[in-house]
Formats: structure tokens, sequence, C-alpha cells
């Protein structure tokens, strides 16, 4: 008999993220760590705590490749909707833009270009640099974090809201700031390539920058330039970089969406096939919707020189104008090349109590007799850009298809604040397994668990997480496979999953018999090496 364990997990179907068939074992977790794997019961393990598991499976943490909790896990100690849906790792600074590094004015004016993605919490915000803003979440947070550099961010940072290739010197300094960020942790860099001011940025200024990440070992995170019209082209582009960089690609939230692309997931997929000579793997949330912020629609060309300057020409009516022929016939870049479809923007998020009644409501219906696209921009005005928006544009053949590839991982893209944001905040990973694993079989069990364990750890270079091994870092969930499954809706987003009890991070229960505990263990996953 052993009594030496933190915790025993006793008669758990173990699904080990390799995608092998599962086993019964009893597991025993000591100091953070998965000590021993008893799959004969020979061993007698006990513990501080024995937790009987049987009809339960026991699998390595989720980890959600594309997260925003970049202020949450700061704000917001409990963090439910990530913890209790079995969430163990985050991968922040996505889409090019977040709040490292940065000087006194880059904070003020990503404070609120992305407050309707993150809001406005009150917390401190005096850190500066990647590594001050990762000892912060060492400070103690609800989940394990891992940080990639937002390309956008740095580029602010040199050239500020500028149209134009970096001249040498300013390229210079952008890949010092890569570089000294690679040094202080990230795990590689981002890019939001539909997003002012990262969208400015032409191919060779990329290619610099991933030359610097594929130095220290990162990974580039690209959400490339259109996931509409184009989408092809642009994920073309994203895997050249790679090529000429020697970077590996990780294709954000890797989705066919608008008309144009219905049923041509493959022609993605092939594309990925074909690029043997390049390190790439991709993920996805299991949902139809995308959301982001409504101002993401504008066309680039209108946010050149910043918001001041894109609220000049709101208000100028030739400016105003030929932004409404963009969004309406044209198609603009921030709208994926496609004319917008006012009848699927759903406004899910305000910034004015005057504007409640609009949260649910399409951009269309909301108009009330009012050109939608009129209303679209007075709207933007009287937010001062921080309304979110819900977009109904994906194909559920499409996503199917994309999750059953083999370099395919999970990441919720999921913006946390708002008045109903996407519930692919609180439901990505039980919808993975109870909807598409157990209930659809578009994936086995054992696979679904590969591509949201060990598969990401892997891309991450975490060679100590995403498995269930002796030795291993015990970020662990328990979950029933027979009634894991996600309740977040679009009218009620925030609801926790149901049938996961049991959730471990580094080696600590942050559920336990399916209530949150007050632990905070999680902590900065960091680049290792020099």
């Amino acid at each position: 008999m052993r009594e030496d364990m933190d915790v025993v997990f006793h008669g758990a179907d173990v699904v080990d993220g390799t995608g092998v068939a599962r086993f019964r074992a009893d597991v025993g977790i000591m100091s953070g760590r998965i000590a021993v794997i008893d799959a004969d019961g020979e061993d007698g393990l006990s513990g501080q705590r024995d937790v009987d598991a049987d009809g339960l499976v026991l699998s390595p943490g989720f980890i959600d490749m594309h997260a925003h909790s970049d202020l949450a896990l700061l704000s917001d100690p409990e963090h439910l909707a990530k913890v209790s849906q079995g969430c163990t790792l985050e991968v922040l600074g996505q889409d090019g833009l977040s709040y490292a590094p940065v000087d006194d004015d880059g904070m003020s004016q990503l404070w609120e270009q992305l407050a309707a993605w993150n809001g406005r919490p009150t917390i401190d915000t005096s850190w500066r640099t990647v590594g001050q803003y990762l000892d912060r979440l060492d400070l103690g947070c609800a989940v394990n974090a891992a940080y990639l550099l937002p390309h956008g961010t740095i580029r602010l940072a040199v050239m500020g809201w500028q149209d134009r290739p970096p001249n040498d010197s300013e390229l210079d300094r952008m890949r010092e700031l890569v570089a000294r960020g690679m040094r202080d942790g990230a795990l590689g860099m981002s890019a939001g390539l539909s997003y002012p001011p990262g969208m400015f940025a032409d191919t060779d200024e990329l290619v610099a920058l991933c030359e610097v990440v594929a130095q220290f070992g990162g990974y580039f995170s690209p959400h490339q330039r259109s996931y509409g019209a184009g989408a092809l082209e642009g994920y073309a582009e994203m895997i050249e970089i790679g090529r000429r960089s020697g970077c590996p690609v990780h294709l954000a939230h890797a989705t066919m969406n608008f008309e144009v692309n219905r049923g041509r997931a493959s022609e993605l997929l092939d594309l990925v096939d074909a690029a043997s000579d390049v390190d790439v793997t991709m993920d996805t949330y299991p949902y139809l919707p995308g959301a982001t912020s409504l101002a993401a629609l504008l066309p680039s060309w209108s946010m050149a020189a910043g918001p001041q300057r894109c609220r000049e020409r709101l208000a100028d009516p030739v400016s105003r104008e030929r932004i409404r022929y963009e969004l309406d016939v044209a198609g603009t870049d921030g709208a994926h090349g496609v004319p917008v479809d006012w009848r699927g923007i759903e406004i899910s998020g305000v910034v004015r109590p005057e504007h409640q009644h609009l949260v649910g409501r399409s951009v269309a219906e909301a108009a009330a007799g009012v050109a939608p696209s009129q209303f679209y921009l007075d709207l933007l005005l009287a937010e001062d850009f921080g309304t979110s928006c819900i977009m109904h544009v994906g194909h559920e053949d499409n996503v199917r298809e994309i999750m059953r590839h083999r370099v395919h991982m999970g990441g919720s893209d999921g913006l946390l604040v708002g008045d109903r944001p996407h519930p692919r905040a609180w439901g990505t990973f039980p919808r993975y397994l109870g909807r598409y694993a157990r209930d659809e079989k578009v994936l086995s069990l054992e696979e679904c668990v590969m591509h949201l364990t060990s598969r990401p750890a892997a891309r991450l270079g975490l060679p100590d997480r995403g498995l269930i091994r002796e030795g291993m870092v015990a970020d662990v969930v328990l979950f029933d496979p027979e009634t894991v499954a996600d309740t977040a809706t679009f009218e009620q987003p925030r609801q926790v999953a149901r049938g996961i009890p049991y959730v471990m991070v580094n080696g600590r229960l942050a559920v336990d018999q399916g209530r949150r505990t007050e632990v905070l263990a999680g902590r900065s996953v960091r680049r290792r090496g020099d």
C-alpha cells in the first residue's frame, strides 16, 4: 500500500492524449506531477485525497490554442468560463494585438482599441515588457498561460498607425522587440492582418520578423488577411512566410467562411498537405459564427493614422460614402472582401447604457428604417468603437472537415466581455467532446482528446504537458463521457459545462466535485532556453 500521494484518482478510464485506446488505471498525483499510473491495481495507491473515478475519463487538461483572456486572468480570479470546461492552459497575445510590449502611450491606445475584446477592467496595468506581464501572471491565476508576441502591438510601438512599409531602422527596431520578447519567454508571434495597424504590413516585413522568431524556436500564428474572398490566397501567403523565414506556422481559427467558401474546406486542407517543406498546424472552434469588434469591418485605409483620423473620416461626407460603398458593394478588407450582409452581423456587446436594447439584434434589424451601413457608422462613433459583434458566416460541412485533419487543434477564440458574448468562450471543449466526438462521431473520443491536449503541447514546445504519463505536470481533467456537454447558447452564453466534475491545474484541484475552488495554481508557461 502506497499512501504518499497528494491525490489519487481510482479506477479512471485513462485517455492519455496519444490517441490510443483508453485503459483503466489508478493515477497518483504528488508535488504537482503525475507520479504513478497503476494500470493493474497492484500498487495499492492511497493519498491525502482519494477520488472515485469509476465511469469517468481522466485526460490531460485542455489547451486553448487561441484565447483572449489577456486581462480576464488578472481581473477575474474565478475565471469560470475556462476552468469549468477543463481548460488548464491558454495561449494569449492573439490576433496581433495585446498589451505587451508597450510604452505608456501604447498602453493607453490599446486599452481603448481592444475594449470590445477585453473590456476595461479595473486592474493595475503598470507592466510594460513581456517579462513583466508574465511576472504578473506568476502571482497566481486560474489557469496556466503562454504568450505570443503581438505583431500589431510591436508595429504600433515603432511606427504608430502608418500605412507603409518600415524603413531599415524601423524594421531593426521591431526585430529587437521580437528578440527581447522571445527572451522574456514568449512562445512565438501572432499577427492580425485584418486589424490595424498589423494589416498595413507586407509579406517581407512579416518574413523578417518571423526569422527572429524562428531563431528562438518559436512559431508564427497569424490571423490572416481574409477568411472570405481571398481566403486561400491569404493562407498561401502565411505558408509562404513560413517557407521563406524557416518559422513554423500555426493558422489561427482556420475557417473557410462566407458564402464564397461554402464546401471549400478541402482546398484549404490540400494547401496545408502540399506544404511538406513547412511545419504547418491550425486551430478551430466548433461553431459556425465568428465574433470580433464591430469596427473590424471597416476598410484598412479608413484606420490609417489611427482612431482619431478614422473618426474624422466617418464625419466627412465624402469619406463616409466611400466607406459605405465598400461595405455594401465592393467588400472591404476588414470585412474579408465580401459585401456585408447586415442581417448576419449581430450586436453582442455595447459600451453605453442607452444602446443596451440593441444587444442580440442584427445591424439590419437595429437600423429600423435607416440604411444599415449608415446606422453602423453612427453606432461606431456613438460607442467610440467599443461595440462587439457576432458574425453568422460559417458552414457546418467546412467545420467538420477541418476538425478531422491530422494537424488540427482546438481553440476557443473566446471573447469574455460583452452583454451576450459568443458561447464558444464557455463551451468549446465540452462541445468537441460531447457533440462532435460522442454524438456525431466526427472524431473518436481518443482522437478528440489528442486534438485538445498533446498536439497543442507539441506545437507549443512543452514536453512535460499534454499527456497522462508519469513525470508530466498534473494538468488533468476528469469528465463523464456520457454526459459531458456544452450548455452555453447564443441567448445564454455564460453557462458552465455539464459532466466535468474535476479539473486539476499544476497538481491542485481548481474544480472539485463540480464546484470551483479558491485555488489559483496557474502560472506563466515560458519558452525554455536562450
